[in-house]
């Protein structure tokens, strides 16, 4: 059996990339594509206790590198758990969030540095890496007030403020320049026209798999 694919979607807060994770998913089914979706840090038990330290701990100090070690124990489980199986099975992996987060929120955001953030992440994944992974890049007050007409609480990270967000965008954009396997998306489009450019970008990009024929 040929193995699957990875796919990974990451931006800002109230960019969609959970809405468009889920879209994905409901395309693939109608395509016939086995598949998983999970959220990244998530898809497991411990995954998703880490989740809520990380994410909901109410007056909790979490310092940086504290942040990032619960991540990466999180992603360590997460890939051995669910993607490597996933793509063992010749699935479609699609992960809402994953490496690019770290490199983005604590080694540039939070200052860690890139180096080392990408030496432990590597020890953590055992090297797998996505074999795409779209961006959907939106400013940051854009982003805000989409989750604000929603009535979405802030969680802690959300909570740092429009600054640290902005540092976080401008670090998913100069990490997409010097990947290729990084694509970036016009993520202030409707819900539906951003959806119709990621079929479009698959469909192009990747035709053995997500073939024109089929959809």
């Amino acid at each position: 059996m040929e193995r699957g694919f990875f796919l990974v979607l990451e931006g800002v807060e109230g960019a969609g990339k959970t809405t468009q994770a889920r879209l994905i998913s409901h395309w693939l089914e109608e395509l016939g594509i086995p598949h998983q979706l999970a959220r990244e840090p998530g898809g497991t038990l411990l995954g998703e206790a880490v989740r809520e330290v990380l994410l909901e701990s109410d007056g909790l100090e979490i310092l940086p590198e504290t942040e990032l070690l619960l991540m990466l124990a999180a992603r360590a489980t997460f890939v051995r758990q669910v993607v490597e199986p996933a793509l063992a099975r010749g699935e479609v992996m699609v992960a809402d969030r994953f490496e690019l987060s770290s490199l983005a929120y604590q080694g540039l955001g939070r200052g860690l540095g890139l180096h080392r953030v990408r030496e432990l992440n590597a020890f953590a994944t055992g090297g797998v890496h996505p074999d795409l992974t779209l961006v959907f890049d939106l400013p940051v007050t854009m982003g805000r007030n989409r989750q604000d007409m929603a009535g979405k609480v802030q969680d802690r990270i959300e909570g740092e403020g429009a600054d640290f967000l902005e540092s976080v965008r401008k670090a998913y954009r100069m990490l997409a320049e010097e990947d290729g396997s990084v694509e970036l998306v016009d993520a202030s489009l409707s819900e539906a026209e951003v959806h119709r450019t990621v079929r479009e970008f698959l469909r192009s990009g990747f035709p053995e798999l997500f073939d024109p024929g089929r959809g």
